[in-house]
């Protein structure tokens, strides 16, 4: 049995266990955990093409093929070339950037030649993708210090001492116009303006620029000047990627492989991208506290995606645990602790993990709030007409605008929680109801409910949480 076998049957046991213990779980962050730094050469060809495809939107050409590519090298008695470029532009790293160097760090640890590609010319230019204006140019120095934040949030995922660390400025600030103009000539305008991006923003009347209708092709020189086997990234990034192939085939080269990463969605569960601007990213630099707390606000519905995207798990792993939610022998909130200690095990260690996860049960697990501390409180005698979306956003603060309220309504994360003699009563908010006069609400669910108001009524928008003063009961 190879070591990634012998770890999984050791966790399939822990897996099939009581995962509201404290107990069962450490054992179980521990053992997944050590997968982070585990020698994965024993596996065979079949073996870690799977693992990699398991984790990728796309492999082209194919799964099979990256298999035979890994079999013709083994013979060859060396690895796969593996090339991943990033584009140093911003000092703030979240969990979204960290989902490509996880998979460069499992073909890291099968044995494989791994290249980290610093693209410190075509920072300087900005990658299109996506975007609806031009980017404004980075210095120098804006790129070295974004460089040096980079690597320091993103080395609990990711072993740089084992890494070749290239910068693209090496060939790409000598390169001659004539050989620039010989790339170019072929390759057809039309295979850049078929970009939806491109499209967009002409069609929108804004401007487009020569530097970023080149920014593919010189991200495709750095595949041809490393002789990539095969390049990783994100989903957005496949038309780059392709590019790579058709300017290694013009430097008569074999076209490289490329396997592309899920964008992962932020954990606000709107569809949205995990994005800092957006406010639903979990940073790499926040306290274990927050992590925690950031994992077990999303919607049921990401935990196997997160699960894919920052867990050494494997897919049968996720298959047992999805089949036991399914067959309601294990609780969704169990789960999603478990979820919210591999994060952040990753980040801070096991010890830290379960500090957060008792803080965690401490503070939002309670049979009452009393012993919570203080919280914020909304007086519905002054605040009341306002509907909950509007509470949310400028009396509590706890949303950036009554749209992302909405959202949250909508995603069924808005409830009223009601303490009684027995414990707690929590009754999701609709989207509807949301945007109706909360005071107005509050009554009407209480007596639907049949429930007083004596013990204390909570309005929670994820994971926030405020008392609500002068309720009354229809």
């Amino acid at each position: 049995m190879t070591r990634l076998g012998e770890s999984v049957a050791r966790a399939s046991e822990l897996l099939a266990q009581d995962l509201s213990s404290d107990t069962t779980v450490e054992r179980l962050l521990t053992e997944t955990g050590s997968r982070r730094y585990l020698d994965l050469t024993d596996l065979s060809a079949v073996e870690q093409a799977e693992l990699i495809a398991g984790r990728a939107v796309n492999v082209l050409p194919s799964a099979e093929k990256l298999a035979e590519e890994i079999e013709s090298v083994r013979a060859q008695g060396r690895g796969l070339k593996v090339k991943l470029g990033i584009d140093p532009t911003g000092a703030d790293v979240h969990l979204g950037h960290t989902v490509p160097m996880i998979v460069l760090s499992r073909f890291q640890r099968m044995g494989h030649d791994v290249t980290l590609l610093i693209g410190d010319i075509t920072a300087k230019i900005g990658d299109p993708s996506g975007r609806s204006a031009e980017r404004p140019p980075l210095t120098d120095e804006d790129i070295a210090r974004h460089l040096s934040t980079y690597q320091d949030q993103v080395r609990p995922f990711f072993d740089f001492d084992k890494v070749a660390v290239r910068f693209n400025s090496e060939w790409l600030a000598g390169i001659t116009l004539p050989k620039l103009i010989g790339i170019l000539a072929q390759v057809p305008a039309s295979q850049l303006l078929q970009r939806d991006d491109f499209r967009n923003r002409l069609a929108a009347g804004s401007g487009l620029t020569m530097s970023e209708l080149i920014y593919p092709i010189a991200m495709a020189i750095d595949s041809a000047e490393l002789a990539c086997d095969i390049e990783l990234g994100g989903v957005d990034q496949l038309l780059n990627m392709q590019m790579g192939r058709k300017v290694m085939e013009i430097y008569g080269q074999r076209p490289q492989m490329i396997a592309t990463m899920p964008l992962i969605e932020g954990t606000d569960g709107t569809g949205a991208k995990m994005s800092k601007s957006k406010g639903n990213a979990v940073a790499l630099t926040a306290p274990a506290d927050d992590v925690f707390g950031k994992i077990m606000s999303i919607p049921d519905r990401l935990m196997v995606p997160y699960l894919r995207a920052w867990t050494e798990w494997t897919d049968a792993e996720i298959d047992a645990v999805g089949a036991r939610l399914e067959a309601r022998t294990l609780h969704p909130m169990d789960l999603k602790k478990v979820l919210a200690g591999e994060v952040v095990a990753a980040l801070y260690g096991v010890p830290a993990a379960m500090a957060a996860r008792a803080g965690f049960t401490a503070q939002f697990s309670k049979k009452s709030f009393v012993d919570v501390g203080s919280l914020p409180v909304v007086d519905l005698a002054e605040h009341g007409e306002k509907p909950a979306t509007a509470v949310l956003a400028t009396v509590l603060e706890f949303q950036p605008s009554a749209s992302a309220a909405r959202r949250v309504a909508k995603q069924n994360g808005l409830r009223l929680v009601v303490e009684t003699g027995d414990g707690q009563e929590s009754v999701v908010l609709a989207e509807a109801e949301a945007i109706r006069p909360l005071a107005e609400v509050v009554a009407e669910v209480l007596a639907k409910a049949g429930l007083g108001a004596d013990g204390g009524v909570y309005l929670k928008a994820g994971r926030k949480l405020a008392q609500l003063h002068g309720v009354q009961k229809d």
